[in-house]
């Protein structure tokens, strides 16, 4: 993935943004079934799921550098060139609902690792430090395309 320097590398923004998308999928299926299985009865497995999130978040963490960039770039096409590319809307609007999503669940693995005793409470940022509406304002910011 990378960013797209003129309306000539317009044409590859949706192929992008789906990649980025299908990333985000991924993500979200990983802390799902984490998710699950820190609230299954059964006994949890931290290993089961710390190398799938240590690479899916390094390209998460890439890819999101990347979102500005693209956004800002698809900012500046101009209205009849956007039209030419209706997905493009849609596609930012999944990534980010996914986003919101993924922040929820790994907030929600957080709180049940600790209560599990599996999480230090040192490891977790103060509460000042939580932002509790950090994912309102992410979806905010991002909404307006």
């Amino acid at each position: 993935m990378n960013t797209f320097p003129s309306a000539a590398g317009l044409s590859e923004l949706p192929t992008q943004l789906r990649e980025f998308v299908l990333l985000c999928n991924e993500v979200l299926t990983l802390t799902g079934n984490e998710n699950r299985a820190l609230t299954a009865p059964d006994e949890y497995q931290p290993f089961e799921f710390f190398q799938g999130r240590k690479a899916l978040l390094l390209k998460l963490d890439q890819a999101l550098n990347l979102l500005p960039a693209w956004r800002r770039a698809w900012q500046q096409v101009s209205p009849a060139e956007r039209e030419k590319y209706p997905e493009v809307k849609a596609l930012i609007q999944t990534a980010q609902d996914a986003l919101v999503r993924i922040l929820q669940l790994d907030r929600e693995n957080q709180q049940a690792l600790l209560r599990r005793g599996l999480l230090p409470a040192r490891h977790l940022p103060s509460f000042a430090a939580q932002q509790p509406h950090f994912a309102s304002r992410l979806y905010r910011r991002y909404a307006a395309t």
